[in-house]
């Protein structure tokens, strides 16, 4: 169980891209064969890519490789470190925070007024009911992440010149 909770990104992402490969595939070879497409693909993988965005913004986050600028960072002495990790962690969950609750809302709208996808006219919530919870496990993993840092410059033996 904790391999799943360890690794839910992951696993997510990889079925995610399993399945948008061979949807992709199977387009291709029906589109070779009959000359016509399907059309609903367009529309299933524009949202899965969606989908792997945020969940793949969730592993770099884990490991501490998503987007940062880091030359102040490096520069300064550890005392000022630990500030400048502080301000851009709280800087950053609430960024995520208000996309969580604006995904949220878009759910909600989606679901309340019954809108229908232009393609497979299925409700279009069902595409965007997994953001809000996919930058909530960003928020999680970028706290992980930044304990694991601040725990690690208290624990780093750097001399300052």
């Amino acid at each position: 169980m904790s391999f799943l909770l360890r690794e839910a990104e992951k696993i997510v992402c990889a079925v995610i891209l399993l399945a948008m490969t061979g949807l992709g595939f199977a387009n291709v070879v029906v589109r070779y064969l009959t000359s016509y497409s399907l059309a609903s693909t367009e529309e299933l993988l524009t949202n899965g890519f969606l989908l792997l965005t945020v969940f793949g913004a969730a592993i770099a986050a884990r490991n501490g490789e998503h987007l940062a600028v880091t030359i102040l960072y490096d520069a300064v002495p550890r005392p000022i470190r630990r500030a400048i990790l502080v301000l851009s962690s709280v800087l950053s969950v609430a960024l995520l925070a208000m996309s969580a609750w604006f995904t949220w809302q878009l759910f909600a709208n989606q679901f309340e007024s019954g809108v229908r996808s232009y393609a497979l006219q299925i409700p279009a919530w069902y595409y965007s009911v997994a953001l809000p919870f996919g930058f909530a496990l960003v928020i999680i993993r970028y706290i992980q992440h930044a304990f694991e840092r601040w725990r690690g410059d208290t624990h780093e033996v750097v001399a300052d010149v």
